[in-house]
């Protein structure tokens, strides 16, 4: 399993960045994927899940209104377009797989973190 998170950078408060995560070596189409971030001395947290069928979708709070999770299945690519940023959107974010395939979909039960990329949102 390889999960290839980029689209990371520096942008100021307000500003939009557009995460993508490149998956391969398993059946992309059969799993929920999800965006984790962690900040600077924080816990790992959840961001945005989204279905294996593309169907469904979950957010934090924090983050609903503003981000948007999205899946090309045809290019096993699952996206986070992050707009309206804030500074405590800084963080690391990463990519994830449900280990399970065809699951319900859930804030739990991910791995296969990938490298993740950084994201700073400057005031």
């Amino acid at each position: 399993v390889q999960l290839q998170a980029s689209g990371g950078g520096l942008v100021q408060t307000g500003g939009s960045l557009r995460l993508s995560c490149a998956a391969s070596g398993f059946l992309f189409s059969r799993h929920n994927m999800g965006w984790f971030r962690r900040a600077p001395g924080k816990e790992r947290e959840f961001v945005a899940a989204i279905s294996w069928s593309g169907g469904s979708v979950s957010y934090v709070d924090s983050v609903k209104d503003r981000f948007t999770i999205s899946r090309d299945s045809a290019k096993n690519t699952v996206y986070l377009q992050m707009n309206s940023l804030k500074p405590e959107d800084t963080a690391v974010y990463y990519c994830a797989r449900d280990r399970t395939e065809w699951a319900t979909l859930r804030r739990m039960g991910y791995d296969d973190w990938g490298q993740g990329t950084q994201v700073t949102v400057s005031s």
